[in-house]
This record gives structure tokens, C-alpha cells and sequence, in this order.
């Protein structure tokens, strides 16, 4: 949404952004357990992702959080001590590195979660809103999020690769169109190994903060695993 006006008044910040259900976007998919995206509605949050991605790729920053997302390691202490998945407790730091230290960064979303994102009525084009967690990192922590909150874990393993094409095959069409050539060769071969590392990343905090949480199931267990073996 655009800002339409901004005013400080001591320690407040008064912003006043457009309607998007105004602007063509006026479907949005709320709850707790929202999942009811259709395939068509999911790949148009991955494309938008991807082009997110491209747009701000290996930008710092500047006045944006040093490491986007709201469950990455360092600002979740309590759930790490919570945590009884020991081999994961024992990974959490090398997992937090190995997202960290990639060669590729960009900008992430932070919170890019099904209700954060307003709809077309044909659902073929989204917005997004909610850019409260902004900040660097790895393309690979909002997919997963996004996935996470959009598809049933039962439907995740036979969609995985499905997704995963349209969201690289997007990015690389973003970066070609921004001119990062050389990125846009190799970035799928750095980041798409780092979707288990990600999701177990994300599993971290939500077995700390919630263990019976719905989002802790087999198809996550199984990302977990997969993280693991290749740490």
C-alpha cells in the first residue's frame, strides 16, 4: 500500500496508507487455521516473493532490522531453552549461520504468512501488507513461512518441487529483468538446498513456543531429518 501521509507526535507515528480492497485487492484469507489457498493463489504469493527477492537482492538493511523474520535465533532465547527436540536444540546455532552466511541475501518479508497478503478476486494477483519483521536474510525464510500457512501439511511433500519450480523459475525470470546475470544462474543452486534448513529453522521456535502446535507434523518432522543429515 502506498503512504498517503505520515505525522510524529511525541512517540507516536501516525501513518495513513491506501485501501487496498479499493485498489483491486479485496480478498483476504484470515484465522487460525486458514489454509484454504488455492494452487493458483499460492504461486501468485510465490511470485511475489520471488520478485520481492529480486528487487532488493543483496541490499542492506539500513534502518530495517539486521536479520528479518520474528523467530530467527537471537531474539528467541526462551523458546531455545523450552526446546526438548535436543538434536535440534544442539543444531539451532549452526542452522542460524548457515542461513546467515550465504552468499546471496536479500531483503525478507519477515511475517509473509497467508493473511498477509490481499488477494484479486480472481486471485491471480496479490499485495502484501504487514512489514513489521523486515529486515536481511535468506529468500528461502519467507517461502517456508508462506507454505507453511497457505498449504495442508498433508498436500507439502507432494507440492514441494511444484512450488519450489514456480518460485525459482520467477526469481531467476526477476533477476534477469533487474540485470544480476550472474545471480540469476546460480542463486537457485546456493538457496534451494536451504528450504529444510529453513523450515527446521522455523521448527526451532515453533516446538519451543508451542510443542502441540498444528504447524509440528510429519512433513515437518521430515525437513527437520533432512536439515539435519546435511548439517
Amino acid at each position: 500500500p502506498r503512504c498517503l501521509y505520515v505525522e510524529q507526535r511525541n512517540n507516536e507515528l501516525i501513518l495513513v496508507l491506501e485501501d487496498l480492497a479499493t485498489c483491486g485487492f479485496p480478498i483476504v484469507k484470515t484465522g487460525p487455521l486458514q489454509t484454504s489457498a488455492s494452487i493458483n493463489e499460492t504461486k501468485a504469493c510465490l511470485t511475489w516473493l520471488a520478485n520481492f527477492h529480486a528487487a532488493h537482492l543483496n541490499v542492506e538493511p539500513i534502518g530495517l532490522w539486521q536479520t528479518g523474520t520474528y523467530w530467527h535465533l537471537d531474539t528467541r532465547p526462551d523458546e531455545l531453552e523450552a526446546l526438548t527436540d535436543l538434536p535440534l536444540k544442539q543444531a539451532a546455532v549452526k542452522i542460524d549461520e548457515t542461513l546467515k552466511n550465504t552468499r546471496y541475501q536479500t531483503l525478507v518479508h519477515g511475517d509473509a504468512k497467508l493473511a498477509n497478503f490481499c488477494f484479486s478476486e480472481d486471485g491471480n494477483q496479490v499485495a502484501a501488507v504487514d512489514f513489521q519483521y523486515i529486515g536481511k536474510g535468506c529468500g528461502m525464510k519467507d517461502v517456508i513461512l508462506f507454505i507453511s500457512s497457505a498449504v495442508m501439511p498433508e498436500q507439502c511433500a507432494e507440492l514441494e518441487n511444484e512450488l519450489l519450480d514456480h518460485y525459482f523459475t520467477q526469481l531467476n525470470t526477476a533477476l534477469l529483468r533487474l540485470g544480476h546475470t550472474k545471480a540469476s544462474n546460480d542463486i537457485e543452486q546456493e538457496w534451494r538446498p536451504l528450504f529444510c534448513i529453513a523450515w527446521a529453522d522455523f521448527q526451532r521456535f515453533v516446538k519451543g513456543w508451542s510443542p502441540d502446535h498444528w504447524k509440528i507434523n510429519g512433513y515437518t518432522e521430515g525437513l527437520k531429518e533432512r536439515a539435519l543429515k546435511v548439517l
